[in-house]
């Protein structure tokens, strides 16, 4: 009953964070006078100042500080962490940027195809080999990618940016084994000098909308808490259920952005992009389905040898 419990649990808090990633562009539009490298470095600023006062107030303190002082040993693993925060650093961006100049629908395609990428990552560094279903569904992805490539008549670098960057830093963060909260705090803590030192330049000039502008100014340090919040409930809700469930919970951020894109702030969505995004979910659907079969038999394997054992 407990594991049921848990496991419902953690659907609850995966969900609301992707709700919660699905509804941020709301957040990014009201910030749209401000400008995406603005408020890149204020992300980082106030995730890492709000990530660290609750690593603090949930006594991980001294975990925090152990952790820093094991990469004196494990310079791997301090690499890994750089790559990682450079990468989510440009996600951040590229994807503020997107939501900003009225491209949520190409946006929420970035987060679509990201699986696809994931996939094909590790086929390319791990050598790791492609199902039918996947091949498949791969085949359906490029496709849907070119006929909206040829829709725009360039190619949709944002989509392509972001989903090669969350790949990469997945990639990244295998590597790095450490609590959730605690390796938010030090991804964040890597970009915050070059945050800190942006926002120092830009005081006292006209770029600089946080030394003018007390609603912008409450929004921007607010981004810090709107950052973290839908991570640490997602890293929350990742350790309690398994991944095919994840998977299919993964897509409601990138559905609620597109149907924002098209209903709320009246994006172009033409024929072409209609088919290239069906082109896409029929590849979704194919993973998908093949990853939960995977995972269920898998489970059903397991089972069997538990109870051989016993």
């Amino acid at each position: 009953m407990g594991s049921q419990n848990e496991q419902q649990s953690g659907i609850m808090y995966a969900a609301i964070a992707y709700i919660l990633w699905g509804f941020l562009p709301f957040y990014w539009k009201m910030l749209d006078r401000v400008g995406a490298e603005e408020i890149l470095a204020n992300r980082v600023l106030w995730s890492f100042l709000f990530i660290l006062l609750l690593l603090f107030l949930s006594k991980k303190w001294p975990l925090f500080i152990k952790t820093i002082q094991g990469f004196a040993k494990n310079k791997r693993q301090l690499l890994a962490l750089v790559i990682a925060s450079v990468l989510i650093s440009i996600n951040w961006f590229v994807y503020i940027w997107g939501v900003n100049s009225g491209q949520m629908v190409e946006t929420s395609l970035g987060y679509y195809i990201n699986p696809i990428v994931s996939v094909m990552l590790g086929v390319i560094f791990f050598k790791e080999k492609l199902s039918h279903a996947q091949i498949v569904s791969f085949i359906l992805a490029t496709v849907g990618v070119l006929i909206m490539t040829a829709s725009y008549g360039s190619f949709p670098w944002i989509a392509i940016t972001l989903a090669l960057s969350f790949g990469l830093y997945g990639m990244a963060k295998k590597l790095i084994k450490m609590d959730s909260a605690v390796g938010l705090a030090l991804e964040t803590m890597v970009m915050t000098p070059i945050a800190a030192l942006y926002m120092w330049w830009f005081i006292g000039s006209d770029n600089m909308i946080i030394a003018g502008d007390w609603e912008m100014s409450f929004l921007l340090i607010g981004a810090g808490a709107a950052t973290a919040i839908p991570l640490l409930l997602f890293a929350k809700g990742a350790q309690r259920i398994p991944l095919s469930t994840l998977g299919f919970l993964q897509y409601i951020a990138p559905t609620i952005m597109l149907f924002l894109g098209i209903f709320v702030y009246h994006e172009t969505f033409s024929k072409s992009d209609l088919l290239a995004f069906i082109f896409i979910w029929s590849a979704l659907t194919i993973y998908s389905v093949s990853k939960t079969k995977l995972a269920t038999n898998l489970e059903m394997k397991l089972r069997k040898e538990k109870s051989t054992h016993i």
